[in-house]
């Protein structure tokens, strides 16, 4: 008679490629520069910088060089004063209105001649610089809400937060992807679904070039949003199986799949959700694509490998016959996961079959 195919239900083994991270600030940064008088460099002179802001005052003394270096700076208008290095300490030079605006990601540089008047501003270019400081303010105050709601899991909070995120900034696809994540969390399957949709569509702009690369935006980057185009197809693929939408599953797991860079995951994503609907050839063919990807997945090898015996048939006298390579797939299981959840499983396969069980893995590797 035709064996029976222990089959498992694998929704619970499927993983998401994107967790919930958290965000660091970015309106910090770093001035270097030099102080020259006529062209020759000034040692030893004190170099104030003050936050137009909130009065908040920032010093430096130059070396023998004339060089000097500040770190940790708001992002900003500064009024720039040079002092002497003498016990009146004369005001050498004075920019009453200087942004530093990190610009690039690179630190601020400025090199002042005391000999010389000091770079100017207009009235349009300083309200400008502080409407954009004052934007990253506030997104910085959102981040930081958002971790703190991170990390206590609390994730109606977080999904408000990532809300007003998005609102302030909808061409980052990360805070999609972070909304999403955190609708998951709240079995909100729906709605992550459409805000997975939306990143998926603003990442696409970003590898597209229709938004343009900031270089002091990381997830401006199309290497990065292309990998995270594949972290998010992933994610709802697993948002469609929480609906039982499995075709619609199956397009988003196979989607990542040929878009992330490191394609593991997704094909045994692929191989799982084929697996649980039956299609047989389907999910061989992605747990291959599995291995390839991840030798070390043993869940792939036991869905292979109980796929395998149950394509087996019997010959003409009554014994079991499996396609080539069965046993092997399922005692790499064992190799990879002797204590795992599945280990009796696939120790009863063997067994059915007649194959030989192997018992020299001593070690508790799951992977």
């Amino acid at each position: 008679m035709r064996m029976k195919t222990i089959y498992v239900v694998m929704a619970a083994m499927l993983f998401a490629f994107a967790s919930l991270a958290a965000w660091p600030q970015g309106n910090l940064t770093t001035v270097n520069g030099t102080v020259k008088d006529g062209g020759k460099p000034l040692a030893g002179v004190q170099v104030v910088l003050t936050f137009k802001d909130n009065g908040k005052t920032f010093k430096a003394k130059t070396d023998k060089n004339g060089v000097f270096s500040v770190v940790g700076l708001p992002r900003g208008v500064y009024q720039v004063d040079v002092f002497a290095a003498t016990e009146k300490g004369e005001n050498l030079y004075q920019d009453p209105q200087h942004p530093f605006t990190g610009e690039g990601g690179a630190a601020d540089k400025i090199d002042i001649d005391v000999a010389g008047a000091g770079k100017k501003y207009s009235k349009e270019e300083v309200e400008k610089i502080k409407a954009e400081n004052a934007k990253a303010t506030s997104m910085n105050e959102l981040i930081n809400k958002y971790n703190d709601a991170q990390k206590a899991q609390n994730w109606k909070d977080a999904e408000d937060t990532l809300k007003q995120m998005v609102t302030a900034d909808p061409n980052n696809w990360r805070f999609y992807q972070a909304l999403g994540g955190a609708q998951m969390s709240q079995s909100e399957f729906e709605e992550a679904v459409a805000s997975y949709d939306k990143g998926i569509q603003t990442a696409q702009q970003v590898v597209s070039g229709a938004i343009a690369k900031d270089p002091r935006n990381p997830d401006t980057d199309p290497v990065k949003a292309k990998a995270g185009l594949g972290s998010m197809l992933a994610s709802q693929g697993n948002a469609y199986l929480k609906l039982k939408k499995t075709p619609e599953a199956v397009a988003a797991f196979t989607k990542a799949a040929e878009l992330d860079p490191n394609p593991g995951l997704a094909y045994f994503n692929l191989c799982a959700t084929q697996y649980n609907t039956g299609n047989t050839d389907g999910a061989l063919a992605a747990c291959d694509k599995a291995i390839a990807a991840d030798p070390n997945k043993a869940d792939a090898y036991f869905i292979k490998g109980s796929l395998m015996v149950g394509q087996g048939t019997q010959d003409k006298e009554g014994k079991y016959v499996v396609p080539p390579g069965t046993a092997e797939a399922l005692n790499k299981y064992l190799e990879l996961s002797p204590e795992g959840q599945h280990a009796a499983d696939v120790k009863q396969m063997l067994a059915a079959i007649g194959a030989k069980i192997e018992t020299t893995y001593k070690s508790n590797k799951k992977k």
